[in-house]
């Protein structure tokens, strides 16, 4: 099968190619061995991929901290069930399906990828491949981020950083759908995408004052830095400041914070996967590339507002 490896560590995404790689073993992992309790083979129609991936410790080992390399990136995806090992509960062959791979395992950049039954949901027919793997990890860091870490409740207030962005404009969708007041930020040219997609106010990071929002119940921080300190001071007392992008520096003076990982959730996907077909969520899709431009893709040097989907299959 097609695959984009990397080679080497050291070289990061310079030592990144679309090379052959041998296809999942359906035999062997319809037997009964340990290792394949629970996997299915998943054909790739798309796939997902996040821009750091290669400096994550994950890429380069497995749960036993063995090195894997040369390793295949990427972790959204979906596709097609083409086998199941035993174990494999609650899909079958030839569903559609979508999730998140394991972070220490070959990823979805490929033409077949193995993945834990347990992290994929079923891809209703009326849901493009594209839309599927576009919305699967920011619909999960998302959905988690404001309501299992965050909390948030009808008629409470959120920030959320970044809303015109993959994650962010999955979170103001669903804030506002969710009966929050949503007050998304970003450049200035976001504005009008960001309203577009539910934000109820925006704060233009460049030109405005962002201490002039006033007290939030709810940070959703998808930048960090200086903009995840500044943040604190605007989470009221019981509130939560929410970072997906490590440990924020400052914390509220009364308030939480969390730093997560998003991990995959078959009825949160279920979720997710109703409100698009609902037409509640719009997933943002920047840009649409092919397995055999993905490495352009990974390493394009221009901005992207959206999620990069690699279209494996037609």
């Amino acid at each position: 099968m097609k695959a984009i490896v990397v080679t080497d560590r050291t070289a990061g995404t310079a030592g990144m190619r679309l090379a052959e790689r041998p296809e999942p073993d359906a035999v062997k992992l319809a037997g009964l061995e340990g290792a394949n309790y629970g996997d299915v083979v998943v054909e790739v129609h798309a796939s997902g991929f996040t821009g750091n991936e290669l400096e994550w410790p994950s890429t380069w080992f497995d749960r036993l901290g063995r090195d894997r390399t040369p390793t295949i990136p990427g972790h959204e995806v979906a596709g097609v069930v083409t086998s199941l090992s035993y174990g494999a509960a609650g899909l079958s062959v030839g569903q559609r399906v979508f999730g998140l791979t394991d972070w220490t395992r070959d990823g979805t950049l490929a033409e077949y990828v193995v993945v834990e039954a347990r992290n994929l949901a079923p891809l209703p027919g009326d849901i493009a491949f594209t839309a599927g793997a576009g919305v699967a990890m920011a619909g999960l860091t998302a959905w988690q981020g404001l309501f299992e870490h965050g909390h948030l409740r009808t008629g409470q207030s959120v920030l959320v950083h970044g809303a015109a962005g993959a994650v962010g404009s999955v979170a103001t969708q669903l804030a506002r759908d969710g009966g929050a007041y949503v007050i998304g930020t970003g450049r200035a040219d976001h504005r009008r995408a960001a309203v577009d997609f539910g934000a109820h106010e925006f704060v233009d990071l460049e030109c405005d004052a962002l201490e002039d929002v006033g007290g939030v119940d709810l940070v959703l921080d998808a930048f960090g830095g200086d903009i995840g300190r500044r943040s604190a001071a605007l989470v009221r007392a019981g509130g939560t400041l929410v970072s997906i992008v490590g440990g924020p520096e400052v914390r509220p003076a009364a308030g939480r914070v969390v730093d997560f990982v998003v991990v995959p959730d078959r009825a949160q996907l279920r979720e997710i996967a109703q409100r698009v077909r609902d037409g509640r969520l719009r997933p943002h899709i920047g840009r649409v590339s092919t397995l055999d431009d993905a490495v352009d893709a990974f390493n394009s040097p221009q901005r992207i507002s959206g999620k990069t989907v690699i279209g494996v299959r037609p």
